[in-house]
């Protein structure tokens, strides 16, 4: 399938595109500042230049794009040009893997939330879910959650937000 726009018009659409201030990052902005979060963004010291960065809590938030970073719901691929496209997005998917592993590694708990999480059906429980997560590491911090989970079985109550939440998510304890 040929591409329905000239080279010219392409490169103009796809120079447009931006990755700071997107969208779906605005509406994770405005629910994190609603919850009482507060953040720096894009800190250039961290790898990878996360989009959200709460210190107090040594986490950081990714809001990737589908398209860019190579999410599996993206099942449509550029047909002209498609050794460059797929070659980006696969060094792209390994820059993500290899920042996050760095800042894991640094005691950063990560979270990755994807541009179709985002989307109006599914904006609700991802947003509660992402609660779930914040809520977990607010408690680790403080020192009333364990860092190590307790399974019913060791006589510990487990707490209800542990249930596993749907985005990628990543934190120093291992998950």
């Amino acid at each position: 399938m040929a591409d329905r726009m000239t080279p010219e018009q392409r490169h103009r659409c796809m120079s447009r595109i931006r990755g700071r201030d997107t969208k779906p990052e605005l509406v994770v902005r405005r629910w994190l500042w609603r919850q009482g979060f507060r953040y720096r963004l894009y800190v250039k010291t961290l790898p990878g230049r996360p989009d959200i960065v709460m210190r107090k809590w040594r986490t950081v938030v990714f809001v990737n794009g589908c398209f860019w970073h190579g999410h599996e719901c993206q099942k449509h691929r550029p047909a002209t040009n498609a050794d460059f496209w797929r070659e980006k997005i696969e060094r792209n998917r390994e820059r993500d893997a290899r920042n996050q592993a760095l800042l894991q590694a640094a005691g950063w708990h990560v979270i990755v939330i994807w541009e179709c999480q985002l989307n109006a059906k599914n904006r609700a429980e991802t947003l509660r879910e992402l609660d779930v997560t914040l809520s977990r590491i607010v408690l680790q911090a403080s020192g009333v959650y364990p860092m190590r989970y307790h399974t019913p079985d060791e006589g510990q109550t487990p707490i209800a937000a542990e249930a596993a939440v749907s985005y990628d998510h990543k934190t120093s304890t291992g998950e």
